[in-house]
């Protein structure tokens, strides 16, 4: 159990941990010269039966505010701590609105220098705690009577801090790794240590992570954890790590960055969160807002932008994107405080909903519902309202790194929750059963509209298709749904057309006594069929009609238009595609570039050029610097039916 104290400077924190631990925690020369805490101490003891117990002394001078949130960040429990003699102060308050804005329901508070007053003072000091403790998280919690000098309540805080780590409930251990240094040094003959809280995960020596955001790449070479050598570390503890890494050194790691696993390695620049305001502050807050945010131990600056009104009163809760002056790692569930531009008073916070939010549209009605849905205790609801709100597909990659969910993790509730997953461009999209269902449905509505408008067409184009639907589809998304009808009969394709299986246009007789000439002109051509020109010449047809009809051949599905000046059979676009296809497969790269290609089919570069670049307009190929890798396979793209 990870305990932190709260309260007022010369309040008696530092005193009152080594009088429970013996371990003074002022370190720094200047704490013991000027006799107060100025950065974050720390100190372990052992509880009885197993366990053991983390300190984490904060500074309660107002000047180093920063410093104790970045102590209080991923605690268990919180140590309040009231000096009789003065009774609850500007930093007890403010200390204690800081705990309620974390979420810290665990906790107690000790009344300290309990020597140095009579017992009526001590008794109106109590109630003036409870009284201050009203409404806040900590509300309830018990309270200790102490003294460090005579030894006085020490015991009977011990028992407590010692009963209360075996009573609450270890931290989870899932999710992705992350820990949010703290403090960095070096050991000689170890090399660069940092220091931090565990928020997630767990940890091993041999681990490669990723310090982030600067997201350069290390290696724990050892760890200690809870202040003792250790195989790993577990969310809820404090953890040493020794690292290694070529970019990585103790200038590069400082207070505010992350180590995390690989895949919650993502900074962000704006965010969504419900944030409350305090409800001493004297005015309204106002949009745009300028401040400092405190997330673990990082603190930037940044604006305030509200999605549902321009203030929020004292008090009161609502939603906020975030706006970053430089990028910070977070996930959905972490807790935010606001300070103001001067970092001399604590405004409010709260819990991030959206680590991701979009630069454009983040007032949306539909959106600004979304995020009033969102629980972040609760993943799968947050799927399910996600899903409701991404009819045409959800990425599945954004949300399990939203979510700070392992591969395993996420697999296991997409597959309870009966997701239709496809990959798209290298990241998994996801849909409701009934969303993927209304989607194959659009898609035969679509057709069956665009026959109704055309009826001498063959069908429409996946493009003409995709530009139909009611909703934006991607092209991976609409293949897949197009194989699942084509499969089950109620689509047909021929070449680049779609068309519903019952549709049939028919040439007219002069049409097909037209085709029964060109047909034969152009399979006799094979892969390199005339031009139309040269068509026209042996047929002696006028250029301008035979192009029009070559232009109706394609409504029919009967030729493809693939250069300006030349049409081919379907059979023999797909016939190039295979060419193509094989080409890819039988190279290590899974890519070929237009020399092979051409010499592959031997139809000339000027040809291959055009065709390659058919390919890439319909989304069978695409190109990159090194040549052209293969989208979709061949059949899927240019299929003839039978």
């Amino acid at each position: 159990m990870i305990v932190a104290t709260a309260g007022h400077i010369d309040h008696g924190k530092t005193s009152l941990v080594r009088a429970l631990t013996g371990v003074d925690t002022d370190r720094l020369p200047e704490e013991k010269a000027r006799g107060m805490t100025i950065d974050l101490g720390f100190a372990y003891a052992d509880v009885e039966g197993g366990g053991r117990l983390g300190f984490v002394d904060v500074p309660g001078h107002e000047r180093f505010i920063k410093n104790m949130l970045a102590g209080v960040s991923a605690i268990d429990f919180a140590l309040l701590v009231v000096a009789v003699d003065d009774g609850p102060m500007p930093q007890t308050e403010e200390h204690l609105a800081i705990l309620d804005l974390l979420g810290i329901a665990e906790g107690a508070v000790a009344l300290t220098k309990c020597d140095r007053a009579p017992p009526e003072r001590v008794a109106e000091v109590e109630e003036l705690v409870e009284l201050l403790l009203t409404d806040t998280s900590l509300e309830g919690a018990p309270c200790f009577r102490t003294s460090a000098e005579t030894g006085e309540g020490i015991a009977e805080l011990r028992r407590h801090l010692d009963t209360r780590s075996g009573e609450i409930a270890a931290r989870a251990t899932s999710g992705n790794f992350r820990l949010a240094v703290d403090r960095s040094f070096t050991v000689a003959g170890a090399g660069l240590v940092v220091t931090g809280s565990v928020f997630s995960g767990q940890v091993q020596a041999g681990d490669q992570l990723r310090l982030s955001p600067k997201s350069r790449a290390l290696r724990v070479r050892g760890l200690r954890a809870q202040n003792q050598e250790s195989a790993q570390g577990l969310a809820g503890e404090r953890v040493a790590l020794n690292i290694a890494g070529p970019e990585v050194d103790r200038e590069v790691v400082t207070r505010g960055e992350w180590v995390v696993a690989p895949e919650v390695d993502a900074a962000t620049r704006r965010l969504d969160a419900r944030i409350r305001i305090l409800p001493g502050e004297r005015k309204p807050f106002r949009h745009w807002t300028p401040v400092h945010i405190h997330i673990a131990a990082s603190d930037v600056t940044g604006r305030v932008a509200l999605l549902e009104g321009r203030s929020l009163d004292p008090g009161d809760v609502g939603l906020a994107q975030i706006v970053l002056d430089r990028p910070i790692l977070a996930v959905i569930g972490d807790r935010l405080v606001l300070r103001d531009q001067t970092a001399r008073r604590t405004l409010g916070g709260g819990p991030v909903i959206d680590p991701i939010s979009p630069q454009r549209g983040r007032a949306r009605p539909e959106r600004v519902a979304l995020l009033s849905e969102i629980d972040p205790r609760d993943p799968a609801g947050g799927l399910r309202a996600q899903l409701a709100a991404h009819r045409s597909g959800l990425n599945l990659g954004l949300f399990q790194r939203g979510w700070n969910l392992t591969a395993a993790e996420a697999d296991a509730l997409y597959t309870d929750e009966g997701l239709r997953r496809f990959d798209v461009g290298g990241e998994a999209i996801g849909f409701r059963p009934e969303d993927w269902d209304d989607l194959g449905r659009d898609v035969v509505e679509a057709l069956r509209a665009w026959h109704e408008r055309k009826p001498e067409s063959l069908g429409a184009s996946e493009l003409e298709l995709r530009r139909a639907l009611p909703r934006n589809v991607a092209e991976p998304v609409l293949a897949q749904v197009l194989s699942e009808r084509i499969e089950a009969r109620e689509i047909g394709r021929r070449g680049t057309y779609l068309r519903l299986a019952a549709h049939r246009p028919q040439p007219t007789a002069r049409e097909a006594e037209l085709w029964k000439r060109i047909h034969p002109i152009l399979e006799a051509g094979g892969l390199r069929p005339p031009r139309v020109r040269e068509i026209a010449e042996e047929l002696k047809l006028g250029l301008s009609g035979l192009e029009n009809f070559l232009g109706r051949a394609q409504q029919l599905g009967l030729a493809l238009r693939v250069t300006e000046n030349r049409s081919f059979l379907p059979e023999t676009v797909l016939e190039l595609a295979e060419a193509a296809e094989a080409l890819a497969g039988e190279a290590d790269n899974e890519m070929f570039d237009a020399k092979d290609f051409r010499d592959r089919t031997g139809i000339g570069r000027n040809l291959t050029i055009e065709v390659l670049e058919y390919f890439d307009r319909n989304g069978f190929t695409r190109r990159t610097q090194s040549g052209r890798r293969i989208q979709r396979p061949a059949a899927e793209v240019f299929g003839v039916e039978e």
